[in-house]
């Protein structure tokens, strides 16, 4: 059996009037197809004055991705303890700021992020490695040994959540619990309980580590969580908040990307069959299959910064305070950079997206999402003949994350023999 394509539910062209275009509200995303959108600011407006919508006030956005590259790497000039997504860069700042990696700049970020590297050791890494294969390709057989189910629900969350559950020492019992929260901190499947959820998922996340940080502190186990407990800055402990927050950034970060990116792969392969002949066949290795997931799928759309001095830009001045935002999902399609950017083309080199970031706040994690999606490709490759997707597919709600949140798919197997092999 080939892979069958299947055509997404309908989606609405964007606007021709760029100012219609509200990028703060998830609805956008939702009703529109914005690849237009972006192929014209990157053409016409480089840095464009996105309007201040209600109570909602403007702010700039870039869409090529050198200017992109450019400001990641800029930690002077820009700053990110004003917030570094829309939600709290158009609001009231981040409560987490100088505590949280993603949320902290200067000497204090590059004390944080190492003790966070420390928790990331090649020591630890080791052994994640082969759990990681091991839960991928048991999942997925038992997925296409049914032959039928959702797989974003399935297989796709299970991957990822396992992984960062059992590198902060969330218990087993806990992690489905876990799962539905840090889906509903930042997306949500149902737009109609979206900003509700979410505050309550993230309080929720919050409140948990802070009860894992006292256990900790008092048993100390072999986790990032207790590693993070007994680190010293300058001879002091963490405090508890800098310890709750970065596992509170850490499950979100080592969910989300993996998981968004290993269900793109395989609705990727179905609209593109002779993308997955390829892989099939082992014409395209694994490494750059999963860099073009990554690129393709780009799960994470945006992030921002504030200018902490006036600063021009493609010629124009951008004011102190003003709030720049940095759009990964055009950069990873700029036609400077990659050819024949808007298809999906597993054998693409040069590859270098930015689907985790750049500069000084790349994302830890980044190892991890590639194993992760590496092993899911690889099971794929070696458990089913060939897939086709049955049902309409669901997409999640949100201004931050891009992705899917129900894929119905019928696998057919390979051979019992080979599968015996596989294994």
């Amino acid at each position: 059996m080939e892979v069958k394509p299947v055509e997404d539910l309908p989606i609405r062209a964007t606007p021709d009037d760029l100012a219609s275009v509200n990028l703060a509200d998830p609805q956008t995303f939702a009703d529109y197809d914005l690849t237009e959108f972006w192929r014209t600011l990157r053409a016409n407006r480089p840095l464009y004055r996105h309007p201040a919508v209600g109570n909602s006030p403007g702010f700039w956005v870039l869409s090529r991705y050198a200017d992109i590259v450019d400001l990641y790497r800029d930690n002077t000039t820009f700053t990110s303890e004003r917030g570094n997504v829309l939600i709290t860069l158009l609001g009231d700042g981040d409560s987490a700021a100088g505590k949280m990696v993603p949320v902290t700049d200067g000497q204090r970020h590059k004390e944080l992020r190492n003790v966070l590297l420390k928790a990331f050791s090649p020591r630890v890494l080791s052994r994640i490695g082969e759990h990681v294969r091991r839960t991928t390709r048991t999942l997925l057989a038992e997925a296409i040994d049914r032959g039928e189910g959702d797989f974003a629900l399935d297989v796709a969350s299970k991957i990822p959540m396992a992984t960062i559950c059992d590198l902060l020492g969330v218990p087993g019992q806990d992690r489905e619990y876990m799962l539905s929260l840090t889906k509903s901190a930042i997306s949500s499947d149902d737009q109609g309980e979206y900003s509700e959820a979410a505050d309550a998922a993230r309080n929720e996340i919050l409140q948990y580590f802070v009860g894992m940080v006292e256990e900790r502190r008092a048993a100390p186990r072999d986790d990032v969580v207790s590693v993070l407990a007994g680190s010293t800055i300058d001879g002091e402990f963490l405090s508890e908040d800098e310890i709750v927050l970065n596992c509170y950034s850490l499950i979100l970060g080592g969910d989300a990307t993996s998981r968004l990116a290993m269900i793109d792969a395989v609705h990727s392969f179905g609209a593109n069959p002779d993308q997955w002949a390829s892989f099939k066949r082992g014409d395209v290795s694994v490494k750059p299959a999963t860099e073009e997931v990554l690129r393709w799928a780009s799960p994470t759309m945006h992030f921002g910064r504030t200018a902490v001095r006036d600063v021009e830009i493609h010629g124009t001045r951008i004011k102190k305070g003003e709030v720049v935002t940095v759009w990964n999902v055009s950069g990873n399609r700029d036609e400077s950079v990659f050819a024949d950017p808007d298809r999906f083309l597993i054998d693409r080199s040069p590859n270098k997206h930015i689907a985790f970031g750049h500069g000084p706040h790349f994302c830890i994690g980044a190892y991890l999402a590639r194993l992760e999606i590496s092993e899911m490709l690889l099971a794929l490759r070696d458990f089913t003949a060939g897939f086709e997707i049955v049902g309409p597919v669901q997409r999640i709600y949100s201004n931050l994350l891009t992705g899917i949140s129900s894929l119905p798919v019928r696998f057919e197997p390979v051979s019992a023999e080979l599968e015996e092999l596989v294994l």
